[in-house]
């Protein structure tokens, strides 16, 4: 079913001569049009960069330039909110080109000199990215320096750490914490990454091959303040595989968080007892007063398997022929979604790292769990008594699984006894000497593990400190860019009013 031809409806009179359908609009152009909050203030920025370009280029007199520049400017104070967008003409830059022609008349029309409308939407698309990306860094920075902060005022809590959540061997909670930090701040490089390809210019690309109005791209790129030209102009226009890479930084960033949410769930669990989430990140339950849920944690746990499925589906929409526009169509509003998404939830995931209340008693009972010093008394068996690591092993194996089923403390008998039953002999003399129970004690175990990245406090509180260097440098470098970029923005719209006025 197809409407009639609407008003200013922007189609061919040989090719589309009525309105569209409203199953099109319905599916479609609604989704199209849901974009221009997301694109509104990128579409005007792209409108004056292509106009003082023309302009620059010696294609626009001035008196043509003045008035689409002063047009422009004016249409630019109305807000998304205000501004005449219509679903049935399709996307945001449609009701923009009808709206400025109603202002300006015939004049509007060479707004449209050498550029299709896919070139002004992948400007602006390429700013709300570049902004998202930008502002996902910031988050993933302050969640590092979370986890920093908190892993060196931990630097000396003693815990067992775990593997399969099976007691492993003694450690430090600065030593867990800071293992979350290192992998934070290694996304900061990868959203860097993310945010180079979007920093790319499409301005002047035509709308496959380039154009002939002998624009300086260069000049284009400066005015909108990308870092750099697109090499290929086909390439910057349609392909895609950059907004994979944008979301799977982002996927990268909310999974850290995920991690640690899983994790923490766990450790404030009843059976464990050695976190407590904070009562403004919990939830009560309306039919049992005992229960403290940390809803928080779910929050996070949920939004990382959505960010996980929007991956996905970018991913797959990269699969259609190239110079397409289904594999743009819902690119724009997942992408832009999924960056703000991992924001929040890494945002949530930071304040849970501050406010978490650490059981410093019950992480102390978890290290004193005389199992988890099994491999330094075997490695004290290779070392002092000269048996190789396997047999080593077997012995302290058979001893601890003794001791665990009997409740007794393991000790130089039943070491004797294990070694007798594993290998039909005593333990050598030499080993009869090693000190056990400094074997058996915490903090003696924690404090020999001072090699960089080990898990005594010294060492800990070492790898904090070459870790806030990096945290700061890549914060640094995002700072800059968004400064390079907004002051870029102020110099277009100045230039805008100069040209505009003159």
């Amino acid at each position: 079913m197809s409407n009639p031809t609407p008003e200013g409806y922007l189609g061919s009179d040989a090719r589309i001569s009525s309105g569209p359908a409203l199953e099109l609009v319905a599916a479609g152009y609604a989704l199209e049009l849901a974009d221009a909050p997301l694109l509104h203030d990128g579409l005007l920025y792209a409108d004056l960069a292509h106009v003082i370009g023309l302009h620059e280029s010696g294609i626009l007199d001035a008196a043509t330039t003045q008035t689409l520049l002063a047009g422009l400017l004016e249409m630019g104070t109305v807000s998304v909110e205000d501004f005449p967008y219509d679903v049935v003409l399709g996307d945001a830059y449609n009701s923009r080109e009808k709206e400025l022609d109603r202002r300006l008349g015939i004049t509007a029309g060479y707004v449209h000199l050498g550029r299709t409308r896919r070139e002004a939407g992948r400007i602006a698309f390429r700013f709300a990215i570049r902004d998202r990306i930008e502002q996902l860094a910031v988050a993933t920075a302050n969640l590092a320096d979370a986890l920093s902060d908190r892993a060196d005022e931990l630097a000396d809590a003693a815990w067992a750490d775990v593997t399969y959540l099976q007691l492993a061997q003694p450690s430090t909670f600065g030593h867990y914490l800071a293992s979350f930090a290192e992998e934070a701040t290694r996304h900061l490089p990868r959203l860097r990454a993310a945010h180079g390809w979007v920093d790319i210019s499409p301005a002047g690309s035509g709308g496959v091959a380039g154009t002939r109005m002998s624009l300086n791209r260069d000049r284009l790129a400066e005015l909108l303040g990308f870092a750099a030209v697109g090499r290929n102009t086909r390439d910057t226009m349609w392909t895609i595989d950059g907004l994979i890479d944008v979301t799977a930084a982002a996927t990268h960033t909310v999974i850290t968080a995920d991690r640690l949410a899983e994790d923490l769930q766990i450790f404030a669990s009843a059976g464990f007892g050695l976190v407590t989430v904070d009562a403004s990140l919990c939830r009560a339950s309306v039919l049992m007063p005992q229960k403290r849920n940390p809803y928080a944690l779910s929050v996070i746990r949920a939004g990382a398997s959505t960010i996980i499925g929007r991956l996905t589906g970018t991913v797959a929409t990269a699969r259609t022929p190239s110079a397409a526009t289904d594999n743009w169509l819902h690119s724009y509003g997942e992408v832009a979604s999924s960056l703000e998404l991992a924001t929040r939830l890494v945002e949530l995931a930071t304040v849970v790292v501050k406010t978490l209340v650490v059981n410093r008693d019950a992480l102390a009972a978890s290290a004193a769990d005389q199992q988890t010093a099994s491999t330094d008394i075997a490695d004290e068996l290779v070392l002092v008594g000269g048996l190789d690591y396997r047999t080593a092993y077997r012995i302290v194996g058979r001893t601890i699984a003794q001791a665990l089923s009997t409740g007794t403390r393991v000790n130089m008998a039943t070491l004797e006894q294990a070694a007798i039953d594993i290998t039909g002999s005593a333990l050598p003399a030499d080993a009869k000497a090693i000190d056990l129970d400094a074997l058996l004690d915490v903090t003696s175990i924690i404090e020999s593990r001072h090699e960089s990245g080990g898990c005594s406090p010294e060492s800990v509180h070492a790898e904090i400190a070459s870790l806030r260097v990096v945290t700061a440098t890549e914060r640094g470098w995002f700072d800059q860019r968004r400064t390079a970029e907004q002051a870029a923005i102020a110099a277009l719209v100045e230039r805008a009013k100069d040209l505009a006025e003159a």
